[in-house]
């Protein structure tokens, strides 16, 4: 029997209840909740450290610990158990957060993150942890001389009267323990407020006194009541209860019999839904005692069930183009009422697809958050100070984009981090600032999304690029463009780094985000300044499913160009366009001059005896440049749905994709960026 089973056995009881039906729903909560731990972890300061801060950690890791002890999953409830007892004892204040403790808290998470993906079966094995738990259970036990106060020698569980509550006091830090007594002769003296007893010894050695009120009272009288003798700001108020003090011997720490039947919650607490925007809420039912909430404003929805509404609207947009193209045969006169119909259908339908595809569409902030926590390891791996800047966080995406260009922003940034940004002495010789800067940008730019990695560095250096390049027997005269220059770290195997390392330097890597970005339909540019730093744009269409479209005629044939790279189009003129030599042409708008592309010509199809020359030239632009392609006719404007060409037959040069029309044929979606780029 494996350990899985054993579990899931143990976990479904005597009653036969089958647990395994919200696991899922366990692993979804666990990896937001562990996200967030992430991002306080990386937001933390210990030299400033928040009370909010550290009930956040803390309420994460208690949250896994109740679900994971509930689903039978001992090794992940052990683990962020060890978690919870150092996260406890600093929200007490009995220890001073540092970074070895941040550092290990991460470590920590990383080995949940492990631990879950093998409970998925994502992963063959589960991770050793002994070194881990090990580091955790040192820090946890420091003595006093770090912050820690003794504790009480017995708490008493007493029966509170209707109304009433149990509440632990911290007052401090204190010059001076005086004032805290006098707070406690102050409620003492008071009829009606209840009890205040002391959680400690008298001796504060951290500064910090602590007690234990039983009281009707609201907080706010609380500190209205505390603040006649000592700053309100010097006064935290914390419930005492369970889930408040798991480490053995802590003041108010439960007893082992009361942890066990809070972690054997119901099972059927497992089931509440939470939204995903607010992970680090309060802790829930899975996570033993607290109540079930149910957020209402959000559904959590399998991405195959939305996958598969979008794939019915696309045929939706297929049948109501069919419809349209059979109506124009019709008589407007005698069916009016038919066309309205149509006509209504053609709205609706728009409405529907602009809805269902925002479902699909997720912004940028999830792959931005990343980042931190890989930036964070590996500027102390090589000795850098780096602040990370996020900018457009709030842009969104497609989903299935989302998740392909994260590996690409990944090398990207790393490589900012490695090869851009300076050392902190170089830095400072060179009169820039000790730490160095990456911003990560994103912004909608027509029918695109632009993302920017940038970075303050040493920027690319031209003359290191060219002697490279020559060096491999790659073609690189001096009067390459600098655009062309920086080019040339997207040639497989291309590196400038003088030493390998385990981070980079084998060239392995930007050709492969080229090739990826591409294969996304997709554009990269390069910009740098030697001294300044260097830019990495990537362009993106917004989503690969449904786009709107213009529709050509090239002698027999209907192509589509994407609306978004559509300036303009005109008649050709007698004096339009003009031939240079070489056999190239240019087109004559106002007082510009645009490269001609015949598409008749590049596509293999050309004019038959009796066809006359293309009388009509569509303006498309990419990445900033124009051209001037001819075609034969104008058909329309409409929505196509985009259909992986590559993966049902092959890639074709300057086609990004097909659609099927109106009257049941296929046409090619061109690829612009290809077409502007044979100037």
């Amino acid at each position: 029997m494996t350990d899985s089973t054993k579990d899931h056995r143990d976990s479904s009881g005597d009653g036969g209840l089958d647990l395994q039906q919200f696991h899922q729903t366990f692993f979804e909560e666990a990896a937001e909740n562990l996200q967030r731990m992430e991002q306080l972890l990386l937001a933390l300061d210990p030299a400033a450290v928040d009370d909010e801060t550290l009930n956040a950690i803390f309420r994460v890791a208690h949250s896994i610990k109740g679900g994971a002890a509930t689903f039978g999953f001992t090794e992940v409830a052990e683990l962020s158990h060890e978690m919870e007892t150092l996260l406890d004892r600093l929200r007490r204040h009995e220890l001073s957060p540092t970074p070895p403790m941040v550092d290990v808290l991460l470590r920590g998470g990383d080995a949940l993150w492990a631990q879950l993906s093998f409970r998925q079966g994502q992963t063959p094995q589960t991770p050793v942890i002994d070194t881990l738990v090990a580091d955790i259970r040192q820090l946890a036990r420091l003595t006093s001389q770090q912050g820690a106060v003794a504790a009480a020698p017995t708490t008493q569980t007493r029966k509170l009267e209707p109304g009433q509550r149990e509440l632990e006091v911290r007052i401090g830090p204190l010059e001076q323990s005086g004032a805290a007594n006098n707070l406690h002769e102050l409620f003492e003296e008071i009829p009606g407020l209840g009890e205040m007893r002391p959680l400690d010894f008298g001796e504060p050695i951290d500064g910090m006194r602590r007690f234990c009120v039983t009281t009707s009272c609201t907080d706010s009288e609380l500190l209205d009541l505390f603040s006649f003798h000592v700053e309100r700001r010097l006064v935290h108020l914390s419930v005492l209860g369970l889930g408040y003090g798991f480490h053995e011997g802590n003041p108010g720490a439960p007893s082992q019999e009361d942890v066990n039947a809070a972690t054997a919650a119901p099972p059927a607490a497992a089931v509440a839904v939470s939204a995903p925007s607010a992970p680090a809420a309060a802790p829930r039912a899975s996570g033993g005692g607290a109540g079930a909430s149910v957020d209402a404003t959000t559904l959590r929805v399998s991405v195959d069930k939305v996958d598969q509404l979008i794939n019915l609207v696309g045929e939706l947009v297929i049948t109501q183009a069919m419809l349209i193209q059979s109506s124009r045969a019709l008589d407007p006169v005698a069916h009016q009422a038919l066309l309205s119909s149509i006509s209504l259908v053609e709205r609706n339908s728009r409405d529907l697809q602009d809805a269902v595809m925002s479902i699909r569409m997720i912004p940028m902030s999830a792959v931005f958050s990343r980042f931190p926590r890989m930036l964070r390891d590996l500027s102390g791996k090589l000795g850098k100070q780096v602040e990370l800047v996020t900018i457009g966080e709030a842009t969104e995406l497609d989903k299935g984009l989302v998740e392909k260009i994260t590996d690409p922003l990944t090398h990207l940034v790393r490589n900012s981090c490695d090869h851009g940004i300076e050392l902190p002495q170089v830095r400072t010789q060179s009169g820039k600032t000790a730490h160095g800067t990456i911003t990560l940008s994103a912004w909608h730019q027509g029918g695109s999304v632009v993302i920017e990695v940038r970075d303050d560095g040493k920027g690319l250096s031209r003359e290191k690029l060219l002697a490279k390049a020559r060096e491999r027997g790659l073609s690189a005269p001096d009067s390459l463009t600098d655009t062309q220059v920086w080019n040339l770290i997207f040639e497989p195997g291309f590196s400038t780094a003088e030493v390998v390392t385990d981070v980079s330097g084998r060239g392995v890597g930007m050709d492969v985000v080229k090739k990826n970005i591409t294969g996304l339909g997709g554009r990269v540019e390069i910009d740098s300044a030697p001294g300044c730093g260097m830019s990495v744009k990537v362009r993106l269409p917004l989503t690969l499913a449904i786009m709107d479209g213009m529709s050509v005629a090239v002698r027999d044939e209907v192509y589509i160009l994407p609306m978004g790279s559509v300036v303009e189009s005109d008649l050709i003129g007698p004096d339009t366009i003009r031939s240079l030599g070489a056999g190239s042409r240019v087109a004559k708008v106002r007082e510009d001059y645009l490269p001609v592309v015949d598409l008749a010509e590049l596509l293999g199809s050309p004019a038959t005896e009796g066809q006359s020359a293309p009388g009509i030239m569509v303006i498309v632009e990419s990445e900033g440049m124009r051209a001037a392609l001819l075609v034969d006719e104008l058909v329309g404007q409409q929505q196509v749905v985009v259909k992986n060409l590559e993966t049902h037959f092959r890639r074709i040069p300057d086609v990004s994709g097909a659609t099927i029309l109106g009257n049941g044929k296929v046409a090619l979606i061109l690829d612009v960026g290809s077409l502007v780029g044979r100037r």
